[in-house]
């Protein structure tokens, strides 16, 4: 699995089933471009879960609808509601730790 890149358009289909994360980012964001990879790595580990990206800069609309002020946040979602939010980077392992409360 991989990190689909969602738009403002698509965002609600595809974060409305099952388990979802969503890396709100930008291009000119260092700490951003250091949690893609480990985005990435953790998808190719967990198949229960959607592993989602949005460029706030390409897409105001849902980073407003969540009052996204500072990224990287992270967004976990269980059919469509937010049930953790984390702002600034995570290691591959809390991330892991922090799905598998959603994913039993």
């Amino acid at each position: 699995m991989t990190v689909k890149v969602i738009e403002d358009a698509t965002f609600e289909k595809e974060t409305a089933n099952g388990v979802s994360i969503t890396d709100f980012w930008a291009t000119w964001c260092g700490p951003c471009r250091m949690q893609s990879p480990v985005l990435e790595a953790l998808s190719e580990e967990v198949d229960n879960v959607d592993f989602v990206k949005m460029d706030v800069d390409a897409n105001p609309d849902t980073p407003a609808k969540f009052s996204i002020r500072a990224i990287p946040t992270l967004l976990v979602q269980k059919d469509g509601e937010v049930v953790e939010r984390l702002t600034g980077f995570h290691t591959k392992e809390q991330l892991a730790n922090i799905l598998s409360k959603y994913t039993k």
